[in-house]
């Protein structure tokens, strides 16, 4: 499971549309995901006091387009990048992603990882 936020609306769009584009498939040629160990820090540095967040639970598997595993950014860290649209059937679940006190994130007590 590989994980992708995403603002509301522009989720319900894509479920009406039937496939997924983010703003960063025009722009970098791909879609940012992470994995569910890395999200939150994630969300913290790039969406810090957002509100209206969906936090996208995708099953690779089911993802028609590549996904690449990268460090684009020399990090010695890598997330995976959807190189193209994603089907939306893919996503196996969304939760809400508000953030809390001060604009921070926390996972969604249903996920789970192991350190």
């Amino acid at each position: 499971m590989i994980l992708h936020i995403v603002k509301e609306e522009e989720w319900e769009k894509a479920k009406v549309e039937g496939i997924y584009k983010s703003q960063t498939l025009e722009s970098e040629g791909f879609i940012h995901c992470s994995p569910i160990e890395k999200v939150i820090d994630v969300a913290n540095y790039n969406f810090k006091g957002v509100k209206g967040l969906v936090l996208l639970c995708i099953d690779e598997e089911k993802v028609k387009s590549e996904i690449k595993w990268e460090d684009l950014y020399s990090e010695g860290r890598e997330y995976p990048h959807i190189y193209d649209e994603l089907n939306i059937d893919a996503v196996n679940k969304e939760y809400d992603f508000p953030a809390k006190k001060e604009g921070y994130f926390e996972l969604p007590k249903e996920l789970k990882y192991n350190k």
